[in-house]
């Protein structure tokens, strides 16, 4: 097999000085997934035209018609649709639904010369934080396999671990990139809400919902940000707002920025080595000429029950449509529309998604709509303002952790639902606030990664790239064990 967890810009290099192709990558990422993948679960399916996608690239690389990931192979998210390959949400329910058009973001890729190798293992309806949700079986984290790879997005978090691919896409309601990419030592981002479309991302939340990217180095995300980011006639709420130079941000000091430590992130349910990275992170940025200094965000422990209904009256409102006429495998048992419904929703729903619509219907219902949603609705805009205040005082970026603990062991909290709820306590804030916010791996802990997280000002990826790249270059890179 390849050297460990080879990154977008060596293969770039090597497809540009006519070292490898297109096809030869494609060739060495299935290598590796054919021996790793039966032990992790990382993917669903692999695309089996990626290889004459692979040929097509290099042929295209030959004609000088490169576009900015030529001959790239990523992985996508199951959430994602992909056209003529099955996206299932990780659901029984969609088992046999194939998209007939790419997501805005897929068919980004696909102009930008990438070649989609497959759609990783998710939690249902991206609802979860262990991938363990899945109707298909669990992902497991490549540094301990007893241990989860978080979630949602924790097949594509475990494919460029271990170097399956060197990036791939995933998604966020509630920090279903940066949970997972912290679990497993890579580097996740979640952009401002609205700079990456969301067309053709099967919806959970809609006003929560972002398209992310996670990659082995904070300058491989930053590329293949770039190439997703901006405008689409398919989604009115995508920005139409000058992308910056992502890749340039990369190169830039530190020195002069003003980063804030919110006090309310490191209080109770925070493990101590998880307290003192994000810490050891602080210093080290200090050293590097940013003025770090405590701030507060006094809304954050209202986080976790805010986004718990908002998402969930999100999702109940979404999820109508998979009934088995608009969408989903029908079951029909002969007893009319009704028992058409039900069974087919019964069956075809996981315990986590059926208790999340619950919990929406409820509190969407007629006398309870304005105690909790209205209520939720108002201490959201509540969290939004805290970081305004903090941003308006003069800080340019928050830097806290990204979990409070690194990743749990498979099993440990699937009995516990609000336990495993507060593995979202540290990012979910960005996602009520539209924020975007970044994590990069700063250290280990027994043998399991650690992660910090940068959330900056609406659009300031760019800001959020700096400070990893700075963090980054400190620390250095992670690999599992079972990517070597």
């Amino acid at each position: 097999m390849t050297a460990v967890r080879p990154g977008v810009r060596a293969m770039l290099a090597g497809l540009a000085s006519g070292e490898t192709t297109a096809v030869e990558l494609v060739g060495r990422c299935l290598e590796r997934i054919t021996a790793m993948d039966p032990a992790l679960h990382a993917f669903l399916r692999l695309n089996p035209r990626a290889e004459e996608e692979a040929r097509q690239a290099d042929r295209a690389r030959a004609r000088g018609e490169t576009g900015p990931l030529c001959g790239i192979p990523i992985a996508v998210k199951d959430n994602l649709a992909t056209a003529g390959l099955a996206t299932t949400c990780g659901s029984a329910l969609l088992r046999e639904f194939v998209p007939v058009r790419d997501a805005t973001a897929v068919a980004r890729l696909r102009r930008a010369g990438a070649v989609v190798l497959g759609k990783t293992n998710l939690d249902e309806f991206a609802m979860g934080s262990s991938t363990e949700n899945s109707a298909f079986g669990p992902s497991r984290n490549p540094w301990d396999p007893a241990r989860v790879p978080g979630g949602s997005s924790g097949g594509s978090a475990v494919a460029v671990a271990c170097g399956m691919v060197p990036a791939a896409l995933g998604s966020e309601t509630g920090g279903s990139v940066r949970q997972p990419a912290a679990f497993c030592g890579v580097v996740g981002v979640k952009p401002t809400y609205g700079r990456v479309s969301r067309s053709g991302l099967v919806a959970f939340g809609s006003s929560l919902d972002q398209v992310g990217v996670l990659a082995g180095t904070v300058a491989d995300a930053a590329a293949l940000l770039a190439v997703l980011a901006g405008p689409d006639p398919d989604d009115a709420t995508a920005a139409a707002r000058p992308v910056e130079d992502y890749a340039g941000a990369c190169g830039e000091e530190v020195r002069g920025l003003r980063l804030g430590l919110p006090r309310e992130y490191f209080g109770e349910g925070l493990a101590p080595e998880v307290a003192a990275a994000a810490h050891e992170a602080a210093s080290r940025l200090a050293a590097a000429g940013a003025e770090v200094s405590e701030v507060s965000l006094p809304h954050t422990p209202w986080a976790i029950p805010t986004y718990y209904v908002i998402a969930t009256a999100e999702a109940s409102s979404n999820l109508a449509r998979f009934d088995g006429v608009r969408f989903g495998s029908r079951v029909d048992p002969g007893t009319g529309l009704q028992g058409m419904y039900r069974a087919t929703r019964g069956e075809g729903f996981g315990p986590e998604v059926k208790r999340r619509i619950l919990l929406g219907t409820f509190v969407l219902s007629a006398g309870y709509h304005d105690a909790y949603y209205g209520r939720a609705l108002r201490l959201r805009a509540l969290l939004r303002r805290d970081f305004q205040e903090v941003f308006a005082a003069g800080f340019d970026a928050v830097l806290t952790p990204t979990t409070p603990t690194p990743a749990f062991p498979l099993g440990e909290k699937v009995s516990d639902p609000l336990s495993m709820y507060l593995s979202d306590v540290y990012t979910a804030t960005a996602n009520l606030a539209g924020l975007p916010a970044l994590t990069v791996p700063v250290g280990t802990s027994g043998g399991l990664p650690v992660g910090v997280q940068v959330l900056g000002p609406d659009f300031s990826e760019a800001r959020l790239f700096r400070i990893a790249a700075a963090l980054e270059r400190t620390f250095g890179t992670f690999h599992p064990p079972a990517a070597a």
